[in-house]
């Protein structure tokens, strides 16, 4: 039986378990965090290949060297689609659509920056480059507000430890419906809607992540925003990629791609999703 290494006990965790043993693929833990590795010593715990590279990549480093791992989604594609900046001008090259976006790289002067937002609608969303689950991601309304995040964010670069200086300045869509599509192999797989409950929308939040409290519904997605998804994967070159798309009633852009998504209820994906995920596990160990 081949050996898949999981870096994570999260949800994914769990709801790879028992479908991937069905297809003879054992699920074992492989923690990339919250231990110590003997780098001078083989390790005792054998696998044949790895799902995803940590998120932490000077761990995955040493234990990819260890345990000699091919990778479903391996350190170049995770820092790919880590960098929302690359992503969106990528994407945009390739000729999908996109928000309208501005890179800022720290330090700026306030000057530029007023420049750098003169051609935006407000309000404007900020997001920190290489965050995830909505991290640092905030709303200003006015080129005070911009000017205090902006303050904030410079504040935050100045220590040495902080490695990616760069923001982006991204158009807000104030009724756009926010999907995560699926993508495994190339192919459509799935997709869920997300929402923040209406108390929490009426409370003035406004970030649909599912970790910040939002609820995921599966939803059959019209073929465009399917083959937006698909393209959106074969422009970056992921095998098993989250698609971020956010629909308004005029257009739908890619915002953002996870090359680490978390793997939902079955029930949210295409009926042979666990039949095309063990296909790719298998290929990657090849």
């Amino acid at each position: 039986m081949l050996r898949l290494a999981l870096t994570t006990r999260a949800e994914t965790f769990d709801r790879l378990r028992d479908p991937l043993a069905a297809r003879d693929i054992e699920v074992g833990h492989l923690p990339a965090t919250g231990r110590t590795v003997r780098l001078d010593v083989a390790p005792t715990d054998a696998f044949d290949v790895g799902f995803v590279y940590p998120s932490q990549t000077p761990a995955g480093d040493a234990l990819s060297a260890l345990h000699d791992l091919p990778w479903v989604n391996d350190r170049e594609t995770v820092l790919t689609s880590r960098n929302k900046g690359g992503v969106v001008a990528r994407l945009g090259a390739a000729g999908l659509p996109v928000p309208q976006t501005t890179m800022v790289s720290s330090p700026v002067d306030e000057a530029t920056l007023v420049d750098a937002v003169a051609d935006f609608d407000w309000p404007v969303v900020i997001k920190p480059n290489s965050t995830t689950r909505g991290t640092g991601v905030a709303k200003a309304t006015d080129i005070d507000s911009l000017l205090g995040i902006a303050d904030y964010l410079d504040l935050i670069h100045d220590y040495r430890a902080t490695g990616d200086k760069t923001y982006l300045l991204q158009e807000y869509l104030p009724d756009a419906r926010d999907y995560r599509v699926m993508v495994v192999d190339g192919s459509y797989a799935g997709a869920v809607e997300r929402e923040l409950p209406a108390d929490a929308r009426d409370a003035g939040r406004w970030k649909h992540n599912v970790h910040r409290g939002a609820e995921a519904t599966g939803v059959d997605l019209p073929p465009e925003y399917r083959r937006l998804a698909e393209r959106a994967a074969a422009a970056l070159d992921v095998s098993y990629l989250g698609v971020d798309l956010l629909a308004t009633a005029d257009r739908v852009v890619v915002a953002e791609t996870n090359a680490r998504p978390t793997v939902d209820a079955a029930t949210k994906y295409v009926p042979d999703f666990y039949d095309r995920l063990a296909a790719l596990v298998r290929a990657t160990a090849e």
